[in-house]
């Protein structure tokens, strides 16, 4: 049997090595992070905590860029148009690509979208200005049962979560109230501030940022909040209601299994910083780790939610 020398051939294959290269670490490179909302509000505010520890974690830059437009459908609509090497990601947030849908205003469809990572949620509540007449949840709702449509809710954007935390409150408590969306969270603090509202459906995010300024009360959480300890919960008040906005980041479509994955990894990295986990924590965020892999069993467990919301809204029968 003729034997081939083993020494040119593992010259070879040292040289072959050689000549690829050190392998490339992803990211390599700054990623641009397009935001489908307005500065100032809760999506932007987490990106841009991430941005500061992405740089320190990968000494690259992460570009943070506001589209906003049609409650996040503007970005939803060019979502599968980006390019697909990973390093243009954008935000997603549920239960918006699910609900907008429905609507059929948007030129997107839920199954087209390419979630890879979801990072926290933010648990719903109702807001006022400091200087509410509504002292207690109890007033707001004295309120809207003599005077029903009267009141003027604020959320961010149609068919979002705000639009349908606002109707699940509805349902729970019999009221009769009026959503007015605006672009996104950081638009709607003027009109709350103002009094041109009778209050916000919004997140504990917000009575955090805008503490001494608005006052909660109440928010959808399972217990109160360390934070809120005189606040109630919609359970104690007696609404079977937890739940918020989830956000995540998404690619497009035509990415490579394999690209879908590092992207994954990475804010995965990122998410579980702990320097950055604390910052969330107090800004308001409640932090989840739902990497790729996760993923499909996830969206389907909240998409079966969501069908029940989107009865009370009307979208489907």
């Amino acid at each position: 049997m003729n034997r081939i020398p083993l020494r040119p051939l593992l010259a070879g294959f040292a040289l072959g090595l050689a000549l690829a290269g050190p392998a490339v670490a992803f990211p390599d490179k700054p990623v641009q992070y397009i935001i489908p909302f307005p500065a100032g509000g809760e999506s932007d505010i987490a990106a841009r905590l991430q941005a500061v520890t992405f740089s320190q974690k990968f000494k690259q830059e992460m570009v943070v860029i506001n589209r906003a437009g049609g409650g996040g459908a503007l970005v939803w609509q060019q979502l599968n148009t980006y390019p697909n090497d990973g390093y243009t990601i954008a935000g997603i947030n549920l239960p918006h690509i699910v609900l907008q849908p429905l609507e059929g205003t948007v030129s997107y469809k839920t199954d087209e979208m390419t979630p890879v990572y979801f990072f926290h949620y933010t648990p719903d509540a109702l807001v006022v200005p400091a200087d509410s007449p509504f002292k207690t949840f109890a007033d707001f709702l004295k309120a809207a049962k003599d005077k029903p449509g009267t009141l003027n809710i604020a959320g961010s954007a149609l068919n979002s979560a705000n639009h349908a935390a606002h109707e699940k409150m509805q349902k729970e408590f019999g009221i009769k109230t009026t959503y007015v969306p605006f672009k996104g969270t950081g638009d709607l603090i003027a009109s709350v501030l103002g009094g041109h509202v009778s209050a916000a459906m919004s997140y504990t995010t917000l009575a955090i940022q805008q503490k001494g300024k608005m006052r909660m009360l109440a928010v959808a959480t399972e217990k109160r909040l360390p934070a809120f300890p005189d606040v109630p919960t919609f359970k104690e008040l007696g609404g079977n209601w937890v739940d918020g906005a989830y956000r995540g980041v998404a690619v497009a479509k035509s990415t490579p299994e394999s690209v879908r994955k590092q992207v994954s990894d990475m804010m995965d990295s990122l998410n579980r910083d702990p320097e950055l986990r604390k910052k969330m924590v107090e800004g308001g965020f409640e932090v989840i780790d739902i990497t790729y892999e996760k993923m499909p069993a996830f969206l389907k467990e909240r998409t079966t939610d969501y069908m029940g919301t989107a009865k009370l809204m009307g979208l489907i029968k």
